[in-house]
């Protein structure tokens, strides 16, 4: 799991959130253990030093250590210390492990398609820009059916479209920064899955389940301006 946040957090191309000027604001007030801790920091307290050494040419290290895994699986089994049906469930879990980590993989490597994304982006834009011109239409006329019940309100009531207008392009556009934030759930911004705490909630279970002593499990990640990562 530590592999594979690592991995998720990688910077892309195609990945812009984070480097527009909003963002970085962001970046400086939340916490973000990938970008803080080295790799090789974090993933020492879980391997031996050769088992490190063998990840260091590899471009896909949470798959080499899910390898490893079951490499240290076949040399249980041959020495007697695990029995065939042991051997197989968990062999099992393993290939488990590679189908969800492939299913990360694929949202974290393969972006959205930019032609509907781009189009998305630049309609919304369009629509923005356009709707004022529609919606003052729309007060005035509005404007001149209540001024025969109000007199004067036809020449005042069109100025409500300012707000109004101002309210429902704010409306789209922040749908707009969702949907463009959504995209690229693993990038490290405020609005990211927090893949972070959850492995590391995952991990202090477990070792709390294995009975590990209490002053060896690690803390959960801190948490920053109510953002967890």
């Amino acid at each position: 799991m530590t592999a594979l946040r690592y991995a998720m957090r990688q910077p892309k191309p195609w990945e812009y959130v984070m480097k527009e000027n909003t963002n970085k604001e962001w970046a400086n007030k939340i916490y973000v253990p990938e970008f803080n801790i080295p790799f090789n920091e974090a993933i020492t307290p879980y391997l031996s030093k050769e088992e490190i050494e063998h990840l260091q040419n590899k471009s896909n290290k949470q798959t080499a250590i899910l390898y490893l895994q079951s490499k240290h699986l076949k040399k249980l089994k041959e020495k007697g210390l695990i029995w065939e049906f042991s051997f197989l469930e968990l062999e099992n879990v393993i290939e488990e492990l590679f189908t969800h980590q492939g299913k990360s993989e694929r949202i974290k490597n393969f972006p959205y398609p930019r032609q509907f994304a781009s189009l998305l982006h630049y309609f919304t834009w369009l629509f923005i820009l356009t709707i004022p011109i529609a919606i003052a239409a729309q007060f005035h006329d509005l404007g001149e059916t209540l001024a025969k019940k109000t007199v004067g309100l036809d020449q005042w009531f069109v100025w409500l479209s300012v707000p109004f207008s101002i309210a429902v392009m704010w409306v789209f556009h922040t749908m707009n920064r969702i949907g463009r934030v959504g995209e690229n759930p693993f990038e490290g911004s405020a609005n990211d899955v927090p893949i972070s705490t959850i492995t590391r909630g995952i991990e202090i279970d477990l070792r709390q389940n294995l009975g590990e002593d209490p002053e060896s499990i690690p803390n959960q990640f801190e948490e920053r301006s109510y953002v967890q990562m």
